[in-house]
């Protein structure tokens, strides 16, 4: 489907700009190194997706205040590269310390919110956790209908 070669291609010189233009610390390389990131994930290269993430993350840490939603963005991303490796456990571990900050930095019907009480259900089936699964997914979905319009695929989903 996508050209990741292509992807990472552009993403790296796109980084090299970045490392040359911008302090160490600068959101604008999060960012690259998240799209980095993002390609290797896609590729099921999840070692070097982590690398990336974290780098990422690093930055976000230092340059924004802690319950910034970036921050949030970042944990779910590590998250999900836990979730595609297959460690639920560990998957659950980010996506909490993300479900933390937009708790606290999101209005209670924000998607954002949601889509963390999804990914807590998708986490809890995955872990045969039904009960727990079907609660979280309610609230998601509770969330989502009001939040979004009802063509929306989440809800359609």
């Amino acid at each position: 489907m996508g050209d990741y070669s292509k992807a990472l291609e552009f993403h790296e010189k796109a980084l090299k700009i970045d490392e040359k233009a911008l302090p160490p610390n600068h959101p604008n390389l999060a960012s690259s190194y998240n799209n980095i990131g993002a390609v290797y994930n896609d590729m099921g290269d999840y070692s070097k997706a982590l690398e990336f993430y974290e780098k990422a993350h690093k930055i976000k840490e230092k340059a924004l205040p802690p319950n910034h939603p970036s921050l949030a963005n970042s944990y779910n991303n590590i998250g999900a590269v836990y979730n595609n490796m297959g460690d639920y456990s560990k998957a659950l571990e980010f996506y909490e310390k993300a479900h933390k900050i937009y708790e606290k930095a999101m209005p209670p019907n924000h998607p954002d919110l949601a889509m963390s009480y999804w990914h807590f259900g998708s986490i809890n089936a995955k872990m045969h956790k039904y009960s727990e699964a079907l609660s979280f997914l309610e609230k998601a979905l509770s969330i989502f209908k009001k939040s979004l319009p009802p063509s929306h695929p989440h809800i359609q989903s």
